[in-house]
């Protein structure tokens, strides 16, 4: 199979590694509260950087890189909506969303808190919010499989189809073994990874090219070559263009993987100390991705002998310079920073799938009796076959990894994001203005390219806003909701004011 090389032992030790956390994790999971949320035990350390790493994918060492590369700076104001909307959902959301979380029965996922919060007594309202989990999920599950494949692929000169098997192969067995706590684990040593990668990279391409000065005055004739100026914030784009781009931020609010982090928090005291170590990670990984596609420009425009790769798949500039530039043994290091990317963000997004099913459908409605030890084993079983239609939707070879991002993204960005936010704020939102927004959300995201073909405005925008509006209209035209839910609100509410005081 594969050849004993540097890269392939430092893989082989990091899978390796990672598995055994699983290991570890199984010993500590006792029931499903475990096994899905982690028991609500992590602490602001774990909390910040597991919430960080599941957050960025594979997307961050080669979608978002591999678009600056090829269009320049502008692609930067992904990068710069995304920090704005992760620091607003961490200041807004994170604290409140964990003290309603307990105070709506200790609700272990987001259509169980919808369900509560509301007093959706048909349970209606958790079918729908778990099913367009899994439909969105299957989506962003297989842009993770298809930047592990791209990894595998360029590496190990195998098939693409084999490859997509090999990349996914790790992280199905860490999850299924240790549920919450492996991925939790698991996420803090890969974000420490991600973060060594994102910073190394980009310094050691302006060496190589002799410093900064001369590393822009190649990346300008570069620009000019194709009568382009990849150095310009505002280049080649218009309002809409901008609005687009930054609108990613918006989708912070609705993500599921990211807010079971914030669910999982040992205490809300946790929150504002896990929100600052999140937010440097995030903000210096960002950084690193953006510079690693735009000194990349400049390094395989002067090096256009080694551009073959990079300019036949723009994803692939973070693998290829990482190869050229480093010692196999780092650059082994280095690349198993996009696995570690891509099984960060699997591994919490095939969990969340699992429980979708596992507590909100098997439980919630089938068997609301069921054991805790059928309830993890049923849990497992589905990380499995989630994780094979996620291979199986990956099949394409064409596939791109930062396109299935983003329609993922806006999926639960609009579908969740306005629920969640009004959920927490507004005490006279009831369940048919939840139900209202959930389906507007959704459905705008997936129909709006088909009834507005070619208007270059992310779904996001016009998903969002009318998401919103649906719930504020709804919830006012229909009944208020009941005195017992309006109760519940408030208790939480203070809850969370008083422990942010003392």
């Amino acid at each position: 199979m594969f050849g004993f090389d540097p890269t392939t032992t430092t893989f082989l030790i990091y899978i390796i590694g990672m598995i055994s956390i699983g290991f570890i994790a199984y010993r500590f999971t006792n029931n499903f509260s475990d096994y899905i949320l982690g028991g609500r035990s992590l602490g602001s350390f774990v909390t910040g950087l597991s919430a960080g790493a599941s957050d960025m994918s594979g997307w961050l060492l080669m979608g978002l890189p591999g678009a600056v590369y090829a269009a320049g700076l502008v692609e930067g104001w992904i990068a710069i909506g995304l920090t704005v909307g992760a620091y607003l959902n961490w200041l807004f959301v994170a604290g409140r969303l964990r003290m309603h979380t307990e105070y709506n029965a200790n609700s272990l996922t987001l259509p169980e808190y919808f369900h509560h919060r509301f007093g959706d007594n048909t349970k209606i309202l958790k079918i729908v919010s778990a099913a367009i989990i899994l439909f969105f999920f299957a989506i962003y599950c297989a842009s993770g499989v298809v930047a592990g494949a791209r990894l595998f692929e360029n590496l190990f000169n195998v098939p693409y189809s084999t490859a997509l098997w090999y990349g996914a192969l790790a992280t199905i067995i860490y999850t299924f073994i240790g549920g919450f706590l492996a991925v939790s684990w698991t996420d803090t040593i890969q974000a420490t990874l991600m973060l060594f990668a994102l910073f190394l990279t980009p310094i050691f391409v302006l060496i190589q090219l002799g410093g900064f000065e001369e590393t822009h005055q190649v990346i300008v004739a570069a620009g000019n070559a194709v009568n382009k100026d990849f150095t310009d914030l505002f280049t080649g784009t218009t309002f809409i263009g901008l609005l687009s781009l930054s609108a990613w931020g918006l989708g912070y609010f609705g993500q599921p993987h990211i807010l079971a982090r914030f669910m999982a928090a040992d205490s809300v005291k946790t929150i504002p100390n896990a929100r600052r170590i999140s937010m440097t990670w995030m903000i210096i990984c960002l950084f690193g991705a953006v510079g690693i596609g735009f000194f990349g420009q400049a390094y395989f425009f002067a090096n256009p002998a080694q551009a073959a790769v990079v300019n036949q798949n723009h994803e692939q500039v973070f693998i290829e310079l990482a190869r050229i530039l480093f010692n196999p043994w780092i650059a082994g290091i280095l690349l198993s920073a996009i696995l570690a990317a891509v099984m960060s963000t699997l591994s919490c997004q095939l969990l969340i799938c699992s429980s979708a099913i596992t507590e909100d459908f098997y439980k919630g409605i089938l068997r609301p009796k069921a054991s805790q030890k059928e309830l993890v084993w049923l849990g497992r079983l589905m990380v499995l076959a989630i994780a094979v239609l996620a291979i199986v939707l990956a099949q394409d070879p064409n596939s791109k990894v930062l396109g299935l991002v983003s329609y993922a993204w806006a999926g639960f960005g609009c579908a969740f994001g306005p629920v969640v936010i009004l959920s927490l704020f507004w005490k006279r939102m009831n369940v048919a203005g939840a139900m209202a927004g959930m389906l507007t959300g959704a459905l705008v995201v997936v129909f709006w390219n088909t009834l507005v073909p070619n208007s270059g405005i992310y779904e996001m925008i016009p998903g969002f806003i009318l998401a919103t509006v649906a719930i504020i209209i709804v919830s006012l035209i229909t009944p208020a909701p009941r005195s017992e839910i309006s109760e519940t609100f408030e208790k939480a509410n203070n809850a969370y004011k008083d422990a942010m005081k003392s």
